[in-house]
């Protein structure tokens, strides 16, 4: 490899963890809706340097996460009720159409990995620590979630289910962090959740799909009670 594409190579690298890193702290709140991300303070905060973070930024943009704001820099994407209802009701019917054609599609090996993702998420009552109970829920809520959607073996579909639920997170973590911390939200989940792997289960196409559909609406009034208007 000579000196300029491993300069390129190097520089890509750099976007990349830029990209990883910002993407999260404006997830997690830690850059605020409508802040202005002045590229001095994210080169000093993130030890990256500008060209890598203007690449980030782009990308973020593309997510929407970020906006671009002429001849004067980025910043954070504002969080309105428009858009998040437009994010959930995309989501619902997306969400729906893949588990629809989950039941069509996925195998016994499917099945299998369902009801797997399905028992660990059943047992994150287990964790003691509160930090540890928001971390691990998630993952294992999206661990199920991904393991329905897998079913449909469309790669396309999970495409553009990924980019959606990319958009959603930062509604999404509003909810989760409402719901993991009640015990009586928790159980709502536990039992939405069985219902739907019941449904999946007996190849229950019509029930499966309006219950996936419901379930994915359901945080929208929690998440309007906490959204930073």
């Amino acid at each position: 490899m000579n000196k300029d594409s491993s300069s390129s190579t190097s520089k890509a690298n750099q976007a990349t963890i830029a990209y990883g890193l910002l993407k999260q702290d404006i997830i997690n709140g830690i850059h605020q809706p409508g802040d202005k991300l002045l590229m001095s303070h994210l080169k000093e905060s993130y030890d990256i340097g500008a060209g890598p973070m203007r690449e980030a930024l782009s990308q973020l943009v593309s997510d929407r996460l970020v906006t671009a704001i002429s001849q004067r820099g980025f910043r954070v994407a504002e969080m309105s009720l428009e858009e998040l209802t437009d994010i959930y009701d995309a989501r619902a019917h997306l969400e729906a159409l893949i588990t629809e054609l989950a039941v069509d599609r996925g195998d016994e090996d499917w099945e299998a990995n369902v009801l797997g993702e399905a028992h660990k998420l059943s047992r994150v009552n287990e964790v003691n620590s509160p930090d540890e109970m928001l971390k691990v829920w998630d993952s294992r809520h999206k661990s199920f979630h991904g393991a329905i959607a897998d079913g449909c073996q469309s790669n396309k579909l999970l495409e553009l289910r990924a980019s959606l639920l990319d958009q959603a997170e930062r509604y999404r973590q509003l909810w989760l962090r409402q719901t993991v911390f009640s015990q009586s939200a928790l159980e709502e989940k536990r039992h939405e959740h069985a219902e739907l792997v019941d449904a999946l289960l007996a190849r229950d196409k019509a029930k499966a799909k309006q219950l996936m559909y419901e379930h994915i609406l359901t945080p929208i009034p929690v998440i309007k009670a906490l959204l930073p208007l």
